[in-house]
């Protein structure tokens, strides 16, 4: 009964629509016919049938009541797959028009000027490129001079900061040490960044201010040339490590919260000295690990190669 109802509805939906309707419903179940035919398990769309069906979706505002093997959503991925694809076709094979583009390499070069030259303008960049043999206008020149970062990244900051004060730059940390009775010594060292050196070392069982600010007496002799320290935010290095810091003349640079790699001249050196020395030995006591540290700072002063100093 339903299957008969169903039939009479679609004989008068033919009978009131127009011929030309009834010509592309024809076409269109004629091509999925064709397609049902061929010699396949699963019917395969080619890109003849894609065409059809997008060229059918613009003609026929109906296309969709006829269509079987896909559904409605698939014909519109192909249309816009389609519009991408040709849109790409034009953008290779157009000829040049508009302003040409500078290149990668340039825009970076017009950056480094702004942020090493912040006085600078675009007329004095505009200069500056012109004696360089680039050959642009200065109104790019200013357009890419707004679009320039004015805040510097934090990381080539510290990096210049770190190169251009070497000789001056000392760091100091801790680091640990378990024994053969499963207690843990701490081991305190500074470090100076220009060759290297081992200014000064110790080994305890409880760290404290008092004893940090003393080992700093130790490290920094009465005449240096040392201006600054750095060292992490450890809750060890309290106000009496600042106050003793600044008695010598120096001046306390900390790093930035969870930032090893701003300390890392002396981060380097605890991985060498654990590579070298303490991965290898079982430390029995204070006593014991001071002498190995002693014989190992005499080898890395005397003895191993360092890469940071070009071997």
């Amino acid at each position: 009964m339903f299957r008969l109802l169903r039939l009479l509805i679609g004989s008068f939906r033919r009978c009131v629509r127009s011929r030309q309707d009834l010509l592309l419903e024809n076409l269109a179940l004629r091509q999925q016919l064709a397609v049902f035919k061929q010699r396949r398990q699963r019917p395969k769309l080619v890109w003849p049938d894609k065409l059809f069906w997008i060229a059918l979706k613009k003609i026929w505002s109906e296309w969709q009541s006829c269509l079987v093997l896909v559904t409605p959503n698939t014909v519109v991925r192909w249309h816009r797959a389609g519009f991408r694809k040709y849109w790409d076709w034009r953008s290779r094979h157009s000829t040049g028009c508009g302003r040409k583009c500078i290149s990668r390499e340039l825009r970076e070069l017009i950056f480094r000027m702004v942020a090493e030259n912040p006085t600078w303008g675009a007329p004095r960049v505009h200069g500056e490129l012109l004696k360089l043999g680039f050959e642009l206008s200065e109104r790019t020149v200013s357009r890419w001079v707004r679009r320039a970062p004015r805040k510097p990244d934090a990381s080539r900051i510290w990096t210049a900061f770190l190169c251009n004060h070497r000789e001056a730059i000392a760091a100091m940390d801790f680091f640990t040490v378990p024994t053969l009775t499963f207690s843990v010594l701490y081991c305190f060292f500074v470090i100076a960044h220009d060759r290297r050196r081992i200014l000064h070392f110790n080994v305890t069982k409880h760290p404290s201010s008092l004893w940090i600010a003393q080992q700093l007496r130790d490290a920094f002799p009465y005449q240096h040339s040392l201006k600054h320290l750095i060292f992490d935010r450890d809750a060890k290095f309290g106000c009496r490590v600042l106050s003793a810091v600044g008695s010598f003349d120096v001046a306390s640079v900390r790093t930035s919260f969870k930032s090893p790699w701003q300390n890392g001249v002396a981060e380097r050196w605890v991985g060498s000295c654990r590579r070298d020395l303490l991965n290898h030995v079982i430390a029995l006591n204070e006593r014991h690990v001071k002498r190995l540290l002693a014989e190992y700072v005499r080898y890395y002063h005397e003895d191993r190669t360092h890469l940071g100093l070009q071997k």
